[in-house]
């Protein structure tokens, strides 16, 4: 199997040639910080960090959400990234209110 750039950018053919290579770039610095992100939700020595760390998770999956409504030119995606950021917005609030009081429910 021949590999090549070309292969790589075909989804961004309707947009200019330096926003393919900007899209190419975000997602390659997206995915490292999604596995750093990933890496600190399971490695991480206190649950504060495991919190932030799952904070910024839902922050990136945003980010990527976003940037495939631009390659796919539709503008569903931008729906999803907006629930995405409703949930995880709620889900930050009740881990925090969990480790700070031990019930959600006070």
């Amino acid at each position: 199997m021949n590999f090549s750039l070309d292969m790589l950018l075909q989804p961004f053919s309707h947009v200019g040639m330096v926003s393919k290579y900007a899209m190419l770039i975000a997602f390659i610095f997206l995915s490292i910080s999604i596995a750093c992100c990933t890496w600190r939700v399971v490695r991480g020595p206190m649950m504060e960090d495991r919190i932030l760390a799952l904070d910024t998770l839902y922050i990136n999956a945003i980010a990527v959400i976003i940037l495939l409504g631009l390659v796919f030119t539709t503008r569903v995606y931008f729906d999803v990234a907006l629930l995405v950021a409703m949930f995880g917005f709620i889900g930050t609030v009740v881990l925090a209110k969990f480790l700070f009081a031990g019930d959600i429910t006070k």
